[in-house]
């Protein structure tokens, strides 16, 4: 095992590395002149030339981006045009709002999700598989941003339940913490149990037709047992590949979702960082989701192992 998580590392570094390189080059390929907008309007020429040679912008392409990758091995992600802060000490106090968004609404739709997948593969062709089904249509094609109004309207203005917008830290309490993320945690949780519901109910109802459960049941086994400790475990492995992809989305930031919500997340950063053609924050944010994605990839090909003896690596 720890011979293919080696190999899996390394597998992973051309990956990054060409996430890298499209990353960077958007600098570049973009219309603009960052030079110029870190300069100011009232800049001179002179002031931008200078401003250009100071980020290193007369410099080759490949040097640029030799200079850029060194600073991300030493883990600093470059500065804001124009905030002129570290992008790490802008990401620093948005990454509570954004993990404690991604935990809950990855909680949710596990909650969710897996026990109407199991529950429509159980019952398949009845009533409820046909109700759980309708579910996962509309939850997966509704939008969120549409979602999110909704809840503002009937929860935080119609019923006053929960506040509209804005994120509470734990620090101040966890009631007005939980209250602050659970409208958000829903909008983003809906779509996504939606997904988790259609892939467990396909993966079990495939596997609810495999001879070894008709000898489970024939033994006399529990039905419970039989759903639980026979077929779902010999099901879990695309049901935990899209729960891990899911994880990765929500953890680099709900995009959508904080926007609506005005939460101060790391996807807040990056539209406002795209709004304002602030190049650094771009490229920071797309190599830390790429990054995610990649570690999170490489931890679900390990729990396979412990999920089904049969997988060898």
């Amino acid at each position: 095992m720890s011979g293919y998580i080696i190999r899996r590392l390394f597998a992973s570094i051309p990956v990054i590395l060409l996430v890298g390189v499209i990353t960077f080059s958007i600098l570049h390929i973009a219309p603009g002149d960052p030079a110029v907008l870190m300069a100011g309007e009232e800049a001179t020429p002179e002031d931008v030339e200078k401003m250009r040679q100071a980020l290193g912008f007369d410099k080759p392409f490949y040097v640029q981006f030799g200079v850029w990758v060194g600073n991300l091995l030493r883990g600093d992600l470059g500065t804001s045009i124009f905030s002129k802060h570290t992008i790490t000490s802008l990401m620093a106090p948005r990454l509570q709002p954004t993990l404690s968004l991604g935990m809950l609404a990855i909680v949710l739709s596990i909650l969710f999700g897996i026990p109407m997948g199991v529950i429509a593969a159980w019952k398949v062709g009845s009533f409820t598989d046909r109700g759980v089904m309708v579910f996962a249509v509309l939850g997966f094609s509704v939008p969120v941003f549409w979602l999110g109004f909704i809840f503002i309207w009937l929860f935080a203005v119609h019923f006053r339940i929960f506040p509209a917008v804005g994120f509470v830290p734990i620090s101040e309490g966890v009631l007005p913490y939980l209250k602050s993320l659970t409208l958000p945690a829903l909008a983003n949780a809906i779509p996504f149990s939606a997904l988790v519901a259609r892939m467990t109910r396909s993966t079990m109802v495939e596997v609810l037709q495999e001879d070894y459960i008709r000898t489970a049941r024939a033994k006399g086994l529990a039905e419970f047992g039989v759903i639980g400790r026979h077929a779902l475990r010999n099901a879990s492995i695309p049901i935990v590949t899209v729960i891990g992809l899911v994880f990765a989305a929500l953890v680099s930031g709900a995009v959508v979702t904080e926007t609506v919500f005005a939460i101060p997340g790391l996807g807040r950063l990056l539209v406002d960082g795209v709004v304002r053609r602030d190049y650094p924050i771009v490229q920071a944010m797309l190599m830390v989701t790429a990054v995610s994605y990649v570690f999170v990839n490489l931890v679900i090909d390990i729990f396979y192992a412990y999920l089904d003896p049969r997988i060898r690596y």
